[in-house]
């Protein structure tokens, strides 16, 4: 169900809309209900309300993304809060940013963000209210046509990361992961560019690096490397467990494999939150 838009609200547009996913609402829709549909499903980490999630194209690393979306349509009926953290792409940032407008649009409708964190945020007085990082960003966009497929009312806390310490990030996830209704969500590909065989162990060595909390993880493991080790430093305090939930790469899915992009989904399981 789309929200109608509200007169005096400030909204962010879709930037890779009919790029990374159709444009078309009844087609992104059937899209995502198609990928939900055939994704595999394991018992690991059943009632997890933290994963990362990749975010590249829909044809590319939507049926590894949409392992931890049918997962969370199984097991978390409705979302209340969802909180995305992901890398900065396309302006060079250094700390965290968190937008000025009130909610994010794509064809399925808006959501609405979490405007009392958002402010709370601000007064840390370490998150950067800016417009700018999210205008174009695709890591946060291309989770919320599955999060609307789940669910038509939610409230969102988008946040894009640039050069920023794992101790910064940690703590502000802190600060917003305070009770059990809230998902978070971190977007990252793995590796970039390497031969199909390069990639595959590759990206094996940084999925086993994620699941033994290693917060050293560089760019060339994983595009969001910053957001991925703030996040495995906050999971790590809280003696949280890690499961792979799927890997595989451009070659295994529209790419031919002489130059692949990775892509991994990891469940993030903590007592704590559960």
């Amino acid at each position: 169900m789309m929200r109608p838009s509200r007169s005096n609200a400030s909204v962010r547009d879709p930037a890779v809309a009919g790029f990374f996913y159709p444009s078309d609402a009844s087609e992104l829709r059937a899209t995502v209900e198609n990928l939900l549909e055939h994704a595999k499903v394991g018992e690991a980490a059943t009632n997890s309300r933290t994963f990362i999630v990749p975010h590249a194209g829909y044809v590319y690393s939507g049926g590894v993304a949409a392992t931890v979306y049918a997962r969370l349509q199984q097991t978390q009926p409705s979302l209340r809060r969802v909180v995305v953290i992901g890398p900065s792409h396309r302006v060079y940032l250094r700390g965290i940013a968190i937008p000025q407008v009130d909610a994010f649009r794509t064809p399925l409708g808006e959501i609405p963000l979490d405007l009392q964190s958002k402010r709370a945020l601000v007064r840390r007085g370490d998150v950067i209210l800016s417009d700018t990082p999210h205008a174009l960003e695709h890591s946060l966009e291309v989770q919320l046509p599955f999060l609307q497929v789940l669910s038509d009312r939610f409230e969102l806390i988008p946040l894009v990361v640039g050069d920023a310490s794992a101790e910064h990030i940690a703590s502000v996830l802190d600060e917003v992961i305070d009770d059990s209704d809230t998902l978070l969500l971190a977007s990252s590909d793995l590796s970039h560019y390497l031969t199909y065989e390069e990639a595959q162990a590759k990206d094996a060595d940084t999925s086993r690096a994620i699941m033994a909390f290693e917060n050293a993880l560089e760019g060339e493991q994983a595009c969001g490397a910053v957001a991925l080790n703030g996040l495995l430093t906050f999971a790590k305090r809280r003696r949280a467990t890690i499961h792979e939930l799927a890997r595989l790469n451009s070659g295994d899915t529209a790419g031919d494999r002489s130059r692949v992009v990775g892509y991994g989904a990891f469940a993030i399981h903590d007592d704590r939150r559960n």
